[in-house]
């Protein structure tokens, strides 16, 4: 029998089904023979299942405002409980990385990994997350490089950190400011500078121009 948790900090309920079909983290002690399993808890397994859906969560302290990623319940600098989760964007800034040549089983790879610690944007300064870079030379990342994350689709995630697969350069177009909106129809254009032309006089309608008067004959000497 399951029982039932109470409060936001009871943890999560396992099932029978959990253990059969090895969805959860588990150590077995052949000794004793005693298995210990652990549960993501309430902010952990928050931010797992904002994941699957392709989006980062993060919580706010209503103390310090802080924004906080990854979520925990807990704020470390005014020790005030957290329940509210908020999206951050999948865009960050590179605070610092490292070029490995080694692998986690110590043995050399040719080719570099180059893990770097994200921070995101929208959340608070020096909030973020460690993932690869992809798509980038060594030699081009730099810190304060901006970046964005590449997610698996939708079908092949989890609920895991690796539902995103990487995070890359962001390009060009993607900082740029907007662009201009488009000129509208029949809005006024500026005239272009140049030598004003010549005013034709205007003629009101229904009346005759003036004709020029005709030059007086010099008049004759004795006449």
């Amino acid at each position: 029998m399951t029982a039932k948790p109470e409060g936001n900090l009871a943890g999560t309920a396992l099932k029978e089904e959990d253990f059969k079909n090895k969805s959860i983290l588990k150590e077995d002690w052949n000794d004793p023979g005693l298995s210990y399993t652990w549960s993501t808890g309430v902010a952990i397994g928050t931010y797992l299942e904002g994941l699957k859906k392709g989006t980062l969560l993060g919580v706010r302290c209503r103390s310090c405002n802080r924004i906080m990623v990854p979520p925990r319940m807990f704020c470390e600098e005014c020790f005030k409980t957290i329940d509210e989760f908020v999206p951050v964007q999948d865009t960050g800034t590179i605070n610092t990385f490292a070029i490995c040549y080694i692998r986690t089983d110590a043995s050399r790879q040719k080719r570099p990994q180059l893990p770097a610690v994200v921070e995101l944007d929208g959340a608070s300064k020096g909030m973020g997350i460690l993932h690869l870079l992809v798509e980038v030379k060594p030699a081009d990342v730099k810190i304060g490089m901006k970046v964005k994350a590449v997610w698996k689709p939708a079908r092949e995630r989890k609920g895991d950190i690796t539902d995103i697969r990487y995070f890359r350069p962001m390009r060009p177009e993607e900082l740029s400011p907007a662009a201009p909106a488009a000129v509208k129809r029949g809005a006024p254009v500026k005239a272009v500078k140049g030598k004003p032309k010549p005013k034709a006089a205007a003629v009101k309608a229904g009346t005759k121009a003036a004709r020029p008067k005709p030059k007086a004959k010099p008049k004759r000497k004795g006449a």
